[in-house]
């Protein structure tokens, strides 16, 4: 069984850096001019952050491990047309098909995540692209903003499919308190950025990146997302929105690697900017893993008060404080809650899609390509 949280990857590369051998003005955009009759770009001339993006200059490869990663977004594309919803309609429309609760979690589900995609690639097309400088990192940032829109087509296809009111959905990030909490959270951070005379260079400014990085890949994809899986994968495991289950699996999967992507990105920056990683700082983080954590817990209170067969609110804020002391690890922070066990454990083989197995009665054959799946 795969375990996603212990995939074993490329670690961040340990580089060290030496000044170009022509001086130049770092120009984060890609847009400079043209540096005429400078020495080619070296490997050690690329850094994450503060470094001239020069353009086309892909090659030479200095993190591997995201150019892999841009290759692994391709090699799983899909698209949600591509799931048959048949069986959940049906399911929807039947009076006796869902319980209140089980509609409620379902609605509210899509709702948060309908908000959330959007602001999730918001802040990478207008406040991480333009300041992570490295540009096998920017192609994988390219693929993951597409990504993000497939998964919000995702959320419309569903909505579309079962009727729901599109006027109540996607605007529950205003409309929900525990919803628009967490929204209104996330947007502190990338509020900054996205000002156009915001720049690094300077520590407050880096650290300023730094806490957006976290507050997006850590907190919103790789905390507050996993209630949402986990209380949709559960009605799909008995048998029941399975069309629906299965595109949050496949969202799932696609953030699993955003996740991973995020976090070696905030690693590799403390290894060439360790002045950033400071103690105070650290402390700083391990604050807003907490204070996430609340507030998903909060959003699980409101999305099933009542809770049903095998999830609870409870069981949800257990989840969301093993996740946290997870993420901490990840980044090399000591855990912010008391050290507790996984309450879903089946959610690894949720991650797995790379092996045949029965999966909600459908038989998977081959996931690699969403357009050359075969299903029997």
């Amino acid at each position: 069984m795969l375990d996603w949280t212990e995939v074993e990857e490329d670690k961040p590369a340990r580089f060290v850096l030496t000044p170009p051998s022509v001086k130049e003005e770092a120009d984060s955009t890609g847009l400079g001019k043209i540096a005429r009759g400078a020495a080619r770009v070296r490997v050690d001339d690329k850094a994450m952050i503060n470094c001239r993006a020069d353009v086309n200059q892909l090659l030479p490869l200095k993190y591997r491990w995201a150019w892999e990663k841009y290759l692994s977004g391709c090699n799983n594309h899909w698209m949600p047309t591509e799931v048959s919803m048949q069986a959940d309609i049906a399911l929807w429309k039947s009076a006796e098909g869902l319980t209140a609760e089980e509609r409620r979690v379902i609605k509210r589900n899509l709702g948060f995540f309908a908000a959330s995609e959007s602001l999730v690639a918001n802040n990478i097309v207008l406040a991480i692209y333009r300041h992570l400088t490295n540009p096998e990192c920017r192609q994988y940032l390219l693929r993951q903003a597409f990504e993000e829109a497939v998964h919000t087509h995702t959320f419309q296809y569903i909505v579309e499919s079962l009727g729901l009111d599109e006027g109540e959905l996607f605007n529950m990030y205003r409309e929900v308190p525990s919803i628009t909490e967490k929204a209104a959270w996330a947007l502190e951070y990338t509020q900054n950025l996205s000002d156009p005379s915001f720049q690094t260079g300077t520590r407050a400014a880096d650290q300023a990146f730094l806490r957006d990085l976290v507050a997006f890949y850590v907190v919103f994809e790789g905390v507050w997302f996993y209630t949402g899986f986990a209380q949709i994968l559960s009605l799909g495991r008995r048998n029941k929105m399975v069309g629906v289950a299965e595109q949050y699996q496949y969202i799932l999967r696609d953030e699993s690697i955003h996740l991973n992507f995020g976090v070696d990105v905030i690693n590799q920056i403390k290894i060439e900017n360790p002045h950033l990683w400071s103690h105070e700082f650290q402390q700083e983080v391990r604050q807003m893993l907490r204070s996430a954590a609340e507030l998903e817990a909060a959003y699980g209170r409101d999305t099933m008060p009542n809770g049903f067969l095998g999830l609870s609110a409870g069981l949800c804020e257990q989840y969301m404080h093993f996740i946290a002391n997870r993420r901490c690890a990840q980044l090399g922070l000591e855990p912010v809650f008391a050290l507790t066990e996984n309450p879903f454990p089946w959610m690894s083989e949720a991650m797995d899609l790379k092996k045949e197995k029965n999966f909600f009665e459908t038989r998977v054959i081959e996931y690699q390509n969403g357009g050359s799946l075969t299903w029997e």
